[in-house]
């Protein structure tokens, strides 16, 4: 799948609300403070980033597409944001980082890494003690969510109780899930239903 070529057309008014709600739920469900630095994996745009910059002391945006991270950069500039980082790399497979954060999180990426259970454990090891993970994804489904996407090679959503074993096999703790937003997405003619769930463990 190529991001680059979605990236200046990507902020529809449907992600741009599912953002803001999913954004929400996060400062529901974890703590969200001007103290803790946060680093958020494959942000896309910015959507959720920025709805929660004001929030915390720093973000770093992680992304490995470049036409994403032009659009981030744009934001940066019009709203005059100064806490906001951008770094460009691939998390699955670049090792390279001089900073550990308070809070990691990440929405709608993790069904695009085969490896679940080695990019669980590197988020892991990127959390300051004490340190949140925080994932959105998609509920498990019969693969109609992607299914006109012909470049797309990841999972089917998840199944919570798996992936909250995965959770705790990467050595975090208090791990809980709950399924929290309910759509429908168009793909061709049909219309199908998705819901997205959330899930956190502390290190």
């Amino acid at each position: 799948m190529g991001f680059d070529e979605f990236s200046k057309e990507w902020d529809t008014e449907k992600r741009i609300s599912r953002a803001r709600i999913i954004s929400k739920e996060m400062e529901n469900f974890i703590p969200i403070d001007q103290r803790l630095s946060a680093m958020e994996f494959g942000c896309g745009t910015g959507l959720i980033s920025f709805n929660l910059h004001d929030k915390l002391k720093e973000i770093t945006l992680i992304d490995s597409s470049e036409g994403m991270l032009d659009v981030v950069k744009s934001k940066i500039e019009t709203y005059k944001v100064n806490n906001v980082i951008i770094k460009k790399l691939d998390i699955s497979i670049n090792n390279v980082f001089d900073k550990r954060y308070d809070i990691i999180y990440s929405s709608m990426v993790l069904h695009h890494i085969n490896d679940t259970n080695s990019i669980v454990n590197k988020l892991y090891e990127l959390l300051n003690k004490e340190g949140y993970l925080c994932i959105i994804d998609l509920n498990k489904e019969d693969g109609s969510f992607h299914k006109n996407e012909a470049g797309f090679h990841g999972h089917n959503g998840f199944d919570q109780a798996e992936l909250i074993e995965i959770f705790e096999n990467a050595g975090l703790k208090e791990v809980k899930a709950h399924t929290f937003y309910l759509d429908t997405k168009d793909i061709g003619d049909e219309v199908i239903e998705y819901s997205l769930f959330i899930i956190k463990g502390i290190k």
